[in-house]
């Protein structure tokens, strides 16, 4: 390399650079790759389970033949106008689930979001306390479930506490394996998504505004409800939907928090899997999927992503 220039290496690097630069390639097929596994991944899976939930199903083997039964089986008994049949009853129950945990997720994840945006002003301080918050999420969530049952249970440390402090006479037995087991057990995986979304968008508020706001006289609350949460749908929305279609689809946690004694509709269907009858948990699945895709698309009309986003 002695006796060459020491621009060759420069010129060969910037001819390089010019000929990649050259290179127009079409919009489709920069976004080919990117298509290819949005089919492969997401759209295939979806078709084959929809075309799977019109199948008849023996004791056996299923049979690749077009048939509603399985849609009519699903919601069997719900023409009796006395009382809910079991669909509905399993859907109001997990809907139940859904809504509590959304709830307190997004008035855990707002607060938390709120402080660590507004109240912690040092970016290392802000990244150390993200981090420990996302600690959790190095272990497994079955792990982190099981973790409640020695504080929860009937000879746990709560109740123990509880017993010895005089509260109560006898241990309390709705701690664990109740409905309050599965939604704590909810809002303690699931918090952290509802809180990203938020910070992130609390992060693009600009200061000044909440200056303006307290210059103009308005208390702190007032602030918050008309300056912060307008601004801050985006992540709210966001995380809601995070929280919504997970909790939807959950059978691991109802069924270990809820000592396999409630219903939702992902454990039904994971019942059925597990019993082979994979066209009747097919159509079920669809319900589901066509319920939690309603309830996105409400909540995508409160703002549009697409321009936010």
């Amino acid at each position: 390399m002695r006796g060459l220039p020491s621009t060759v290496i420069p010129a060969k690097a910037g001819t390089h650079r010019r000929f990649l630069s050259g290179l127009h390639l079409p919009p489709w097929v920069q976004a080919a790759p990117f298509a290819a596994v949005f089919l492969l991944f997401l759209v295939v899976p979806l078709v084959l389970v929809v075309v799977v939930s019109f199948w008849q199903a023996s004791d056996y083997a299923m049979e690749p033949a077009f048939t509603v039964k399985n849609y009519v089986d699903a919601f069997s008994g719900c023409s009796n106008t006395d009382e809910l049949c079991v669909t509905l009853k399993t859907y109001l129950s997990t809907l139940k689930f859904c809504v509590l945990v959304w709830a307190i997720t997004l008035v855990l994840g707002f607060t938390l979001a709120y402080f660590l945006a507004f109240h912690v002003q040092s970016t290392a301080m802000q990244t150390l306390l993200f981090v420990v918050c996302t600690v959790p999420f190095w272990t497994s969530n079955v792990i982190r479930m099981i973790s409640w049952v020695p504080l929860l249970g009937r000879n746990g440390l709560v109740n123990q506490g509880l017993v010895g402090a005089g509260i109560v006479d006898t241990p309390v037995e709705w701690l664990l394996f109740s409905d309050f087991s599965v939604v704590l057990a909810f809002v303690h995986l699931y918090t952290m998504f509802m809180i990203v979304p938020i910070f992130n968008s609390m992060k693009r508020i600009d200061p000044a505004l909440l200056e303006a706001a307290r210059d103009s006289g308005a208390s702190g609350w007032q602030t918050v409800w008309n300056v912060v949460v307008p601004l801050c749908r985006t992540g709210i929305v966001i995380g809601s939907i995070f929280v919504v279609t997970i909790v939807m689809g959950d059978f691991v946690t109802i069924g270990v928090m809820g000592g396999q004694q409630i219903a939702s509709v992902g454990k039904v269907i994971q019942v059925q899997t597990s019993y082979l009858q994979f066209p009747m948990a097919a159509a079920n699945a669809v319900i589901l999927l066509g319920v939690t895709l309603m309830m996105v698309f409400a909540l995508t009309r409160v703002v549009d992503l697409r321009k936010e986003l």
